[in-house]
């Protein structure tokens, strides 16, 4: 069963998935023409290898620890830390504990 998208006007639950997170997917919050949220749910060792999205984007940790790769340096995220990409720029992201994550493209249609 999918997971519905969040209409405008209410809240979003980001709190942590605690007990919950080992049986939780990565999962669309919201999304419009030119915006779109994700709780990204990574399994302790997966990695998301180099790549960009043409637009900014944010990531913010929510639970766990990754290490998210851009520009050369390697950040330590934990909970509370929040970063931001201009678009194009390469990154990667790697788990090194079950970790949940809140993401925001700004969606760039062509």
């Amino acid at each position: 069963m999918a997971i519905p998208h969040a209409e405008s006007g209410t809240i979003i639950k980001i709190d942590p998935l605690k007990q919950k997170l080992s049986e939780t997917k990565t999962h669309t919050l919201a999304k419009t023409d030119k915006l779109e949220i994700i709780r990204l749910v990574m399994k302790k060792g997966k990695e998301i290898s180099p790549h960009s999205s043409p637009g900014p984007i944010t990531v913010q940790c929510l639970e766990g620890r990754v290490q998210f790769s851009t520009q050369g340096k390697d950040l330590d995220m934990v909970p509370g830390n929040l970063t931001f990409l201009n678009g194009g720029e390469t990154h990667s992201v790697k788990a090194i504990e079950d970790s949940s994550l809140l993401l925001t493209l700004q969606i760039m249609k062509h």
